[in-house]
């Protein structure tokens, strides 16, 4: 348990069986250059960020330049899911594949972005700015151990996670085989929809630190190096998750004025 999230990405057992890096004598080595580092991952993730920015930007300017935002959307949802999907497998390849899923994941946060802001102007900047608050919070929480992750909290945030994750697995496939309309959908801002999307912003905030936890430990075991891009992209999953949620929340507030 000690390694497992319900990140979507760094739920990968690549951490729990991540091998420390040995020399010949079988002691663990302390080169900040060939092993993982706190500081190392926070480079890599303000690295992906701007790559993300970059990709998101980009879908921005193709519209206003007359483009059709949903190709670009959908395109990089599906290879930045393909890029998260290998490198859960092949975390070796992070390396590789963590910047390709920033820039992918940018187009998809672009253009998914584009499409809500027009419907209801003002709430991708909202979005971005509680998404930015609740990192700092959860990350100052975390620093100062104000909140510490025991095995009671993370059993409790894994369960929630998974008991969502289920939820919209099946409502998914119900919605597209059906006429059943989720409850959550962001054309349903009853106060309930609403309360179920407040829930799940939660349950994402809590998922960040369990994503602290995980490349702290990491870089404490000695992890190899390209595990710091390995955390940083596990990290920028549960951003842009919190993000999509925060999105849709605002866009449900909206359209009740």
């Amino acid at each position: 348990m000690e390694f497992k999230s319900k990140n979507p990405f760094l739920n990968s057992k690549s951490f729990a069986k991540g091998t420390s890096v040995h020399d010949a004598e079988g002691n663990v080595l302390v080169d900040y250059n060939s092993t993982m580092t706190i500081n190392g991952a926070v480079n890599k993730s303000f690295i992906l960020l701007l790559l993300l920015l970059t990709g998101a930007f980009t879908v921005w300017y193709m519209t206003v330049q007359g483009s059709n935002p949903y190709p670009l959307m959908i395109t990089g949802a599906i290879l930045g899911f393909i890029s998260v999907l290998v490198s859960a497998f092949k975390p070796e390849l992070s390396r590789y594949l963590a910047p390709a899923y920033a820039l992918f994941e940018g187009l998809f946060i672009g253009g998914i972005s584009l499409v809500i802001n027009t419907m209801y102007p003002g709430v991708a900047l909202q979005a971005v700015s509680a998404t930015f608050v609740t990192f700092v919070v959860c990350f100052v929480l975390y620093r100062f151990r104000i909140v510490k992750v025991t095995e009671q909290f993370r059993s409790v945030v894994i369960a929630a996670t998974l008991a969502f994750a289920t939820y919209y697995v099946i409502t998914w496939l119900l919605s597209m085989f059906t006429s059943f309309v989720p409850a959550d959908s962001i054309t349903n801002s009853s106060w309930t929809s609403i309360g179920i999307s407040v829930f799940v912003i939660v349950i994402a905030a809590l998922n960040l630190f369990l994503d602290f936890d995980m490349i702290e430990k990491g870089a404490q075991r000695r992890l190899p190096k390209y595990m710091e891009w390995f955390g940083a992209m596990g990290l920028m999953v549960t951003l842009v998750w919190l993000y999509v949620e925060f999105l849709r929340l605002f866009a449900k507030l909206s359209s009740r004025d």
